[in-house]
């Protein structure tokens, strides 16, 4: 295991780890990444746990560290896995070389979000709480880019066996849009993945009367679908939507008409709705274009998430005031954006997410400020400082 001193700049601990290139599911980088953030929380107290779930190549590791035993308990939740880095040869800077120029720290997972992990842990250094106000963990995976099936839902049921108890719990993704602060992130919509077949006859293209091209319906099935107001959505949730990202034959002739065709589309809904509702609603559409056509289809649906609110009030204000006395920002409490592991903490814990801003995320040349990971360090302790200052409602989801 690495020595590290003890860690003060979140700058210096996001380059250590973003040198390991810890993709999805490159679980031995996985697991040196994890390597370091104990060599620094042991000798802070912390008491670290691994926690490997898994088999074979579905093997993933994960790391669960508290320091106290007493509640309320306050757990930062994070990922160090990240997306692979695509065509490295077009990145300004090698993607795993952590470079730091022009006040950016330019490299895959800088925003999402190894930097978070490191504002956190160098936060620690600066507002630790004692025995007697509580306790303070960590949850880190390895496996939020991928499935996350043996990452932190895993870890949850293990802590849940242990008779171990989150009162309330800190996602450091990356919340912001545009600028450090200016969005907390209190809940996520749900999000519902289909896929669309319709079937047909297949023939020679110059001859489609004696042929059944299932594409045209397919087409008006879409337009009807893409027509479709799902709901009007709240005062926590915008409104549910639906977008397609395919549609496909598995036709290479350009001379032959395709006996099926196939579209995905997701969904990503609000509270108002359940994935059973909108399935129906769905079919719903598909059904009046069938009786129009004549032409049948087939319709799977998979839910990866459904719509929430973490209840974390207290928690949110707490980082409201942090976030505006450090930079001056009043953010706004969205749910919007994709999934995370907020969706199974939920569960278990009141549950918010802030961390850097995420415009980069994913993309070639990801990055972040400098001044900003040493910001959201600042909001972080303040965070952890107020948090622990005054005792937590006992009340728990």
């Amino acid at each position: 295991m690495p020595s590290h001193a003890a860690p003060q700049d979140p700058l210096a601990v996001a380059q250590t780890l973003i040198r390991h290139a810890s993709t999805t599911p490159r679980q031995e980088e996985v697991g040196a990444v994890l390597d370091c953030l104990e060599s620094w929380l042991a000798p802070m107290g912390f008491r670290c746990v691994r926690l490997p779930f898994g088999e074979g190549a579905a093997r993933v590791d994960n790391l669960y560290a508290r320091l106290g035993e007493l509640s309320p308990h306050f757990c930062f939740a994070g990922h160090v896995d990240v997306v692979p880095a695509g065509d490295e040869a077009a990145w300004s800077a090698p993607p795993f070389a952590a470079e730091a120029r022009g006040g950016r720290l330019i490299g895959r997972g800088a925003a999402d979000m190894k930097g978070g992990i490191a504002a956190f842990v160098c936060a620690l250094a600066q507002s630790m709480p004692t025995p007697s106000q509580g306790s303070v963990s960590l949850l880190v995976t390895g496996d939020e880019e991928g499935a996350a099936v043996n990452g932190t839902a895993q870890v949850l049921a293990w802590l849940e066996q242990q008779g171990e108890r989150i009162d309330d719990c800190l996602v450091g993704e990356p919340t912001c849009r545009e600028r450090l602060g200016d969005t907390i992130k209190i809940g996520r919509r749900g999000s519902l993945n289909l896929r669309l077949t319709v079937s047909g006859t297949a023939g020679h293209i110059a001859y489609p009367e004696h042929a059944r091209n299932p594409l045209p319906v397919l087409a008006r099935m879409i337009a009807a679908l893409d027509a479709t107001r799902l709901d009007e959505g709240n005062a926590q949730f915008q409104p549910s939507r639906l977008a397609f990202s395919s549609v496909d034959t598995g036709n290479p002739a350009e001379n032959v008409t395709p006996d099926k065709a196939s579209a995905r589309f997701n969904i990503r809904f609000n509270n108002l709705q359940t994935a059973a509702d909108l399935e129906e609603k769905i079919r719903a559409v598909l059904d009046g274009v069938v009786a129009e056509t004549g032409c049948g289809y087939a319709l799977e649906a998979r839910q990866s998430g459904a719509p929430f609110l973490g209840e974390a009030e207290r928690l949110a204000a707490i980082a409201g005031d942090a976030i505006r006395r450090r930079v001056g920002v009043q953010p706004e409490l969205s749910t919007n954006g994709g999934t995370s592991d907020a969706r199974f903490i939920r569960e278990h814990a009141r549950v918010l997410e802030f961390g850097l801003v995420g415009a980069s995320m994913h993309q070639r040349d990801e990055h972040v400020g400098v001044e900003d990971l040493r910001g959201l360090r600042d909001i972080y302790a303040d965070i952890l400082r107020d948090y622990f200052a005054a005792p937590a409602s006992e009340d728990t989801p």
